[in-house]
């Protein structure tokens, strides 16, 4: 492969062609000269077999479907106001009254979450694994287009309903990036008191002005470009013009603001190589609530801590979990 700061990287990752097909990449780099680098592949999708000059895309999505992921899953709908939301449920073993909803990220399949439904269901934890409306599996909304979590959350909702009508009688919520955002105003809500046990976030989007910022940063923009966009995201017309069904209410969607609104024990984790979703906005966070919200840090990209170091992702969030929602033994 041709070397770039993202082949050298360290960690698993996968291939995904644009002719159809995946590759699992090993961690080991091995040398081709200035602009080669070579990685072993360690499984790929059944019947593909890569060719010189064939493209891909670089991506941290290392499980297709929770069958690849060692999963045993069944596809159920969630019943949303825009119809059946497809969803993979994972039964735990044993007691089955505490479960984990995993919400994907932005422009990220649901696929993506499988690196933490493993853990979950190591735990014994009956995991639901959601789409949600736009994202590409779930009902289409509208224009199409994304409401940075503001809407998407009323589907997030149905699947807890779906949860509680299914035995849950607690409930943890994984979110990844976009998924952070509708997992908090999930725990905001008074009527799951109680019910949301704890929360693991992975690259949290907890402040969309600061990642609208970093992206143009990373886009070759002034960070301050960014702020010109903010008019048309929060208020009418201007956001209806760009075809999205609501406005953005970006100050109840910064959580460095409501910080002190925080009730659930959370745990973050980030990379310090993100940049698009800021790592100090999560640090900052942890630094206003010690008391409520762990970080744990990583050598890594937007979404990527899992695959820059699978043992330690998974044994940071087992412990996590056994220590604050396991704690009393079941």
């Amino acid at each position: 492969m041709d070397r770039t700061a993202q082949t050298i990287t360290d960690g698993i990752y996968n291939l995904w062609f644009e002719n159809g097909g995946w590759a699992q990449l090993s961690a080991e780099v091995f040398d081709r000269g200035p602009a080669r680098i070579a990685r072993a592949m360690t499984s790929s999708s059944p019947g593909f077999s890569p060719s010189a000059g064939d493209r891909a895309s670089w991506s941290g999505i290392y499980f297709a479907n929770p069958t690849h992921a060692g999963l045993s899953a069944r596809d159920v709908a969630i019943d949303t106001v825009g119809g059946g939301a497809p969803a993979w449920l994972v039964e735990g073993k044993g007691d089955r009254s505490t479960w984990a909803i995993h919400i994907h990220g932005l422009g990220s399949p649901r696929a993506g979450t499988l690196r933490g439904v493993q853990i979950a269901a190591d735990l014994g934890y009956t995991s639901l694994v959601i789409s949600y409306r736009n994202d590409g599996g779930g009902p289409t909304a509208g224009s199409g287009r994304s409401s940075l979590g503001v809407t998407e959350v009323e589907d997030a909702e149905a699947a807890v309903h779906y949860a509680m009508q299914n035995g849950a009688q607690r409930i943890v919520l994984f979110g990844w990036s976009m998924g952070a955002t509708i997992a908090l105003q999930l725990v905001d809500r008074a009527r799951y008191h109680g019910i949301v046990a704890g929360v693991v976030l992975e690259s949290p989007v907890l402040d969309w002005v600061a990642v609208i910022k970093a992206n143009c940063v990373r886009s070759g923009l002034p960070a301050a470009t960014g702020i010109l966009a903010i008019p048309w995201l929060a208020l009418r017309p201007l956001s209806h013009m760009v075809g999205l069904p609501t406005t953005i209410p970006l100050r109840d969607l910064d959580w460095v603001e409501r910080a002190a609104e925080l009730t659930v024990p959370t745990l973050i984790i980030h990379g310090t190589r993100d940049d698009s979703a800021p790592i100090r906005v999560s640090q900052v966070l942890h630094d206003l609530r010690p008391d409520l919200v762990d970080l744990e840090v990583f050598t890594a990209g937007h979404t990527l801590s899992w695959n820059s170091d699978p043992e330690r992702w998974r044994s940071t969030v087992t412990e996590w979990l056994s220590a604050h929602v396991n704690s009393d033994g079941r």
